[in-house]
């Protein structure tokens, strides 16, 4: 099972690179396959995307994100492994 986990762009580093937060972890992503900038130019800085494997694989948006968060969080609850996902691997 392949499993995505929304954070939120808070930082655009080098190349397509960028620092995405999620659950108050901050972790290095690719945005290669949504590109850092918008279709009007704009930076993607505050935009939610869902995470799999160190790439943002789309966009979507915060209520969607803050929801499958929630579910996850859920998850962590009655499943610790959940936890490396959302909180990263030295948490566990």
């Amino acid at each position: 099972m392949c499993i995505g986990i929304p954070g939120q762009i808070c930082e655009l580093l080098a190349g397509n690179l960028a620092r995405v937060e999620v659950c108050g972890v901050r972790r290095e992503v690719d945005l290669t396959l949504v590109g850092t900038h918008d279709e009007n130019g704009q930076p993607r800085l505050g935009q939610w995307v869902l995470v799999h494997v160190g790439f943002a694989m789309s966009l979507i948006n915060e209520r969607e994100a803050r929801e499958t968060l929630e579910a996850l969080q859920t998850m962590f609850e009655v499943e610790p492994d959940v936890g490396a996902l959302l909180y990263g691997e030295e948490n566990r």
